[in-house]
């Protein structure tokens, strides 16, 4: 299997790879304009992991609408990127079972797997094959939660000799990696509440759901290190820094002052300061989605109630250990915080990030303090935001210096109201694709064509999303070349 960071390695070769590899040739349609002309590069029908009318006519209605050539070929690349090359649909147990790898990557990541299928949720409500699909997502979710609420990656079957296996932690052969992340189950959340408001379908609330539930709000309490370390410690013999946890795998010192450990961020990379803000605003939003199902749905009221507790808890911490005041943005969140009073003040592109909360609805965009925060983690003040000759925006240290992630370029057009900031971006995402016709993790602040991962659907797929937002806000004006 292929790690992430051998992909990283063999990002610059990415465009030739993607030209030559036979799995994106396919020549059904294609685009011409000013002496270019751009051919699909989905895979051929019959190739497809996963098929969808309605996705299908999606790409079709907005092509016609998208005035650049290149845009409208990269958005039917991205959008159904997930669906043609990553989802595994079946059975399981008489429900439906779906399995989601990241791309390169054959593993299923609770948090990459929850957001690469939300985009598609709108059409569900008209698309029964595309439901049941969803459905099948969040079956095999609360499946891997029962596994091990500690781990964001498992496999599809057991791999004895998986490649982390020798990780210093409680592995089992259903996983592909254990790094505990706080939005490694909330993402899980956000998919089946958000599904169940779309849909109106309650039967993914079984009795796996419901015990994922109470594993989920067991393992925020646990995290709170109220009553000692826990549970959970991870070591990794490794030459990377944030790939192991220092104190005998289990991190810095915190204050229980009631925020939520997370050993490891979204990027994968571990935390410096254990509370990660963005991913303890995110818990808050997830609890009160489990107690308005607890509640509505499962009838479990005592339940609900212990989760709206811990809620109102975090909330009062974050507001009360996170707020940093800033000498030149005045009141900003930030990233990390120990609640002895140490705090990080940056942002990494991953999402949950600080730029990203509202996207998540975990804050509202108007509040004064993410606005403050938003200015400064979109400048030089933010250490992991770079820019240069190519584009400008956020990183982090899993790739490290002067490499830009278009996440985060398309986070912060998701998160404006500003329509020159928009125009901005979008172009920013056209010009540095790497002449690929996709996302990728990452790409060199000064040459696009130097990028990480060739195939990475989070980022194809939201930036379809990102483009299917801007039709129903009637600003497709804004992708004119």
């Amino acid at each position: 299997m292929t790690t992430r960071r051998e992909f990283i390695k063999k990002g610059s070769l990415g465009l030739v790879a993607a030209a030559a590899s036979p799995e994106w040739i396919m020549g059904q349609t294609k685009i011409s304009s000013n002496g270019m002309t751009y051919v699909s590069k989905r895979p051929a029908l019959a190739r497809r992991n996963f098929s969808s009318k309605s996705v299908d006519q999606t790409i079709e209605r907005l092509k016609s609408k998208i005035k650049d050539p290149k845009l409208a070929w990269m958005f039917e690349n991205c959008y159904p990127n997930t669906l043609d090359t990553t989802v595994k649909f079946g059975s399981r147990n008489g429900k439906p079972d779906t399995f989601v790898i990241t791309g390169d990557i054959d593993a299923m990541w609770l948090r990459d797997s929850s957001a690469q299928v939300w985009p598609y949720l709108p059409l569900t409500a008209e698309d029964a094959h595309l439901r049941e699909m969803i459905s099948g997502v969040i079956h095999r979710q609360a499946q891997c939660i029962l596994i091990d609420s500690y781990a964001n990656a498992f496999n599809h079957d057991p791999k004895p000799d998986g490649e982390w296996m020798k990780d210093f932690t409680k592995m089992n052969p259903m996983l592909h990696e254990r790094k505990w992340e706080i939005d490694s189950l909330c993402y899980p959340v956000r998919l089946s509440y958000h599904y169940w408001k779309t849909t109106n379908d309650a039967s993914v609330f079984d009795e796996d759901w419901k015990n994922a539930m109470h594993s989920v709000l067991k393992t925020f309490k646990e995290q709170q290190r109220k009553n000692g370390l826990g549970p959970y410690s991870f070591r990794r013999v490794t030459d990377r820094q944030l790939d192991t946890v220092c104190n005998d795998g289990f991190g810095n010192p915190v204050n229980p002052v009631g925020l939520i450990v997370s050993s490891f961020r979204p990027s994968d990379d571990a935390t410096t300061f254990g509370f990660l803000v963005p991913s303890n605003f995110f818990a808050v939003i997830s609890l009160r989605q489990i107690a308005e199902i607890s509640e509505e749905v499962t009838n479990e009221k005592d339940f609900a109630t212990a989760c709206r507790s811990l809620a109102n808890e975090v909330e009062e911490a974050l507001h009360k250990y996170a707020v940093h005041t800033h000498p030149k943005y005045g009141k900003i969140y930030a990233f990390e915080v120990d609640g002895f009073g140490n705090q990080y003040i940056m942002d990494d592109a991953n999402v949950p990030s600080l730029l990203g909360l509202p996207y998540l609805g975990a804050i509202d965009n108007n509040d004064p303090i993410y606005q403050n925060t938003r200015k400064f983690v979109w400048s030089k003040d933010n250490p992991y935001f770079f820019e240069g000759k190519a584009g400008h925006g956020i990183g982090g240290p899993h790739i490290g210096y002067d490499m830009i992630w278009p996440m985060s370029i398309i986070m912060h057009a998701m998160t404006s109201s500003n329509d020159e900031e928009i125009r901005q971006d979008i172009r920013m995402l056209r010009d540095t694709d790497g002449d690929t016709g996709f996302m990728h993790e990452s790409f060199h602040k000064d040459d696009p064509s130097h990028f990480t991962r060739k195939w990475f659907a989070w980022a194809n797929t939201l930036f379809g999303e990102l483009i299917v937002k801007l039709e129903k806000e009637n600003k497709l004006n804004l992708l004119k070349s």
